[in-house]
This record gives structure tokens, C-alpha cells and sequence, in this order.
């Protein structure tokens, strides 16, 4: 399964419109890959009982989810376009969500690893 080979994979996973997603998302590098780790300072950060760190992190918090939902609405009309194009007549009903979820997760713990780099072309 962490091969990617087709017949290993979690029925969420199978399937040409998801591979394309996961080299999509893999192929390119995004604020949200790094999400897991400015969380991780986040909460880290809520332990200080500074009134001033806590007037930082607040507002920081929501610009973080804000850019979240920005990246997840270009990566569904990217990903939209792309399965136009190449897989036509193809259904990507929940497909917005899978790649998000995928974008959102650390490069090195996601399953199926990833096929592409960063910066090559799919």
C-alpha cells in the first residue's frame, strides 16, 4: 500500500481521478504542507500565559485557517480543470476533500507515498 500499487490500496484510494489528485498535490509545494508544523508551535505557543503571546496567537490562528480554505478552493478548481482535461466523463464527487486532506499531511507520513517531487511536471 505505501508503494502505491493498485491492487494494495484502500478502496478511497483506487482509481485514475485519485492517483491524478495525489500527483497533483504531491507535484507541488503549498502553504498547507506546513501546517502540521506551525500547529504544532501554536499549541505549543498557548502554554505561555503572556497576555501579549496570546494577542499574537489568536489572530494568527485564524489567518492560518483562512489561508487554509483559500489553498483548499485553488487546489478544487485546479484539480476540477485537470480531470476535465485529461480524464474526462470521470466523477469527482468527494475528490476536493481527498486532495485536501492529502495537501494537509506531512510529505513523509503520507499513504501512498508520493510518486512525484516537488516542481516535476505531471
Amino acid at each position: 500500500m505505501k508503494e502505491g500499487q493498485e491492487w494494495a490500496l484502500n478502496p478511497k484510494d483506487r482509481g485514475p481521478v485519485r492517483a491524478l489528485a495525489r500527483d497533483y498535490v504531491d507535484s507541488k509545494r503549498r502553504v498547507s504542507e506546513y501546517y502540521m508544523y506551525i500547529l504544532l508551535l501554536l499549541v505549543a505557543a498557548l502554554f505561555f500565559r503572556s497576555k501579549a503571546a496570546q494577542e499574537f496567537i489568536s489572530p494568527l490562528i485564524l489567518v492560518l485557517v483562512f489561508v487554509i480554505v483559500v489553498d483548499a478552493q485553488l487546489i478544487k478548481r485546479a484539480l476540477n480543470r485537470l480531470v476535465a482535461q485529461r480524464l474526462p466523463g470521470n466523477s469527482t464527487r468527494g475528490l476536493t476533500l481527498y486532495a485536501v486532506m492529502r495537501a494537509l499531511q506531512i510529505r513523509r507520513f503520507r499513504i501512498p507515498a508520493p510518486r512525484v517531487h516537488p516542481g516535476d511536471k505531471i
